[in-house]
């Protein structure tokens, strides 16, 4: 593809030919294909780009023009600009070498339903505005529903039901937001300063924000200490001891976020005596299984959701770990009721037959904003295109290389695994018996959490394999989260190879 020209000045000629209806059915055909080839070789060409991008901030307003071009650009010329001057600033999530954050694995089938969702461009705010995304939605949120062994009560065939949300921070506001206003009801609007929100320390940033949207006063949200004994699971017997004394204060509680697959080491907390605990004080409780609750719908790990019939909503991403494309948070919520209650509007504009009849729909009121996308046709395509047999196995096959990678970490004498490893992901780091400079009168800590951060950097400044890290009971961990589609066995032992060269030259320096 020939780098073609920038035209940007106010050249004006009256003797143009008009330019083509924007949507003209043949010239989209023509870029269309453009398009597909531009992104097909994308991904045969994925592993020559470095992972992390290189770039340094500001990089593209250098690049680019002060304004907007005057005359149209032709497909071919923007696309030049897109290799050119775009993908060095992309940061490669789909790499088969890319272990960072958790995984946003994409396929065919999430891209093909995408296309499909943006070329109909329905804005599916009610049941009438486009009657298949509504119901489309509903269906396959039963089915996938099924697929995790939900309780009934979660799905329409029960009392319950499933939106497609944004993210799992959207679905958390939500939840928290129909808590609230039950909670209120009761106690009175005056009240809410007295609500009191409940997680982990290893709970997800998403609930802190929730909660500051919520109208949760930040001293009422209460982040709940757990340790390494636990594996970093938050304990039933401190969110008790912790409620009791919120009461004995005059506060109320009211929300607990209960986490599987936390994002620092993936620990899952105990669901079942968590909600145990929350059914003694009225609290409501939302299972965050953003990350790893796509894995469920594999028999041999569905008992990690054990105890979720006691919870009140439920959501993970399949923009995560499922091969549907972002954004896509499945959310199912025993008393859809209590989420209309708080979050519908209904103005005049919007009144029509079929949501006067309550026989409907309409899942504005399931979510923050009015408009929405028709998210249900690319989890629809997913699937449809692989079956629930492959889908598991695909999943089973990111299980089996984590495996690797950590057996790998166990068999070097300078590195150890920090906590128990549930799915796809190995939490690791340079050992401190790597390291021989340790004072006698120091127990070290500071040193090799400064070594593991030297080996994070200098991994991911190599551009061969990107990693993230983080900090729990004071220790500086990597993670290597295994979720990409085109990872392969063999690029497990590549990222390995990397860790350890780097790793060496690093404790070189140390000993």
């Amino acid at each position: 593809m020939g780098s073609l020209e920038f035209h940007h000045g106010p050249v004006e000629n009256n003797c143009d030919p008009p330019m083509a209806n924007p949507l003209d059915p043949e010239e989209f055909r023509r870029q269309g294909h453009i398009i597909i080839d531009f992104i097909a070789d994308y991904y045969k060409n994925i592993e020559k780009y470095p992972v992390l991008s290189q770039v340094q901030p500001g990089y593209l307003k250098k690049r680019l023009p002060e304004s907007a071009p005057y005359n149209p650009e032709p497909i071919e010329t923007i696309l030049q600009d897109v290799q050119d001057h775009i993908v060095p600033g992309i940061t490669h999530w789909q790499s088969p070498s890319y272990f960072g954050y958790f995984p946003s694995s994409g396929s065919i089938a999430g891209f093909l339903g995408e296309m499909l969702s943006t070329g109909f461009n329905v804005v599916g705010f009610n049941w009438m505005s486009s009657p298949a995304a509504t119901e489309l939605e509903s269906i396959v949120m039963d089915w996938l529903g099924n697929m995790l062994q939900l309780p009934k009560s979660f799905l329409f065939s029960g009392n319950g039901g499933g939106v497609l949300q944004g993210t799992t921070c959207e679905a958390i506001v939500c939840t928290m937001a129909a808590a609230r206003d039950q909670m209120l009801s009761r106690i009175g609007k005056d009240n809410i300063g007295r609500l009191v929100v409940y997680g982990s320390d290893q709970t997800h940033s998403a609930l802190k924000k929730a909660s500051q949207i919520v109208g949760i006063h930040p001293n009422n949200f209460r982040a709940i200490n757990t340790t390494q004994s636990t594996n970093f699971a938050l304990s039933p017997e401190l969110l008790r001891s912790t409620i009791c004394s919120d009461i004995e204060k005059g506060l109320v509680p009211l929300f607990l976020c209960a986490t599987m697959g936390t994002t620092a080491t993936t620990s899952v907390d105990p669901l079942g005596g968590l909600c145990d605990v929350a059914k003694d004080y009225g609290i409501w409780v939302h299972v965050d299984a953003a990350y790893a609750g796509s894995v469920c719908i594999c028999p041999e790990f569905r008992h990690f959701i054990e105890g979720v019939e006691g919870a009140n909503s439920f959501s993970f991403n399949a923009h995560k770990w499922f091969f549907t494309t972002l954004d896509c948070c499945c959310l199912w919520v025993k008393n859809p009721t209590a989420l209309i209650d708080s979050l519908s509007t209904n103005p005049e504009f919007l009144r029509n037959k079929a949501s006067d009849s309550k026989q409907v729909v309409d899942y504005k009121d399931w979510q923050i904003a009015l408009s929405r996308r028709f998210r249900a046709l690319k989890l629809w395509l997913v699937l449809r295109s692989y079956g629930v047999d492959n889908l598991r196995n695909f999943l089973r096959s990111h299980v089996k290389m984590a495996e690797v990678f950590e057996r790998l970490v166990r068999e070097n004498k300078w590195f150890e695994v920090v906590v128990p490893r549930n799915f796809a992901m190995v939490c690791f780091r340079i050992s401190p018996s790597a390291i021989s400079k340790i004072p006698g009168d120091d127990d070290g800590s500071a040193m090799i959490n400064e070594v593991n951060y030297k080996l994070l950097e200098a991994i991911n400044a190599s551009g061969d394999v990107y990693m993230t890290h983080a900090v729990v009971g004071g220790m500086c961990v990597l993670r290597c989260a295994i979720g990409a589609t085109l990872t392969e066995e063999n690029h497990i032992h590549r990222a390995w190879k990397v860790v350890q060269d780097h790793a060496d030259a690093i404790l070189s320096t140390y000993q």
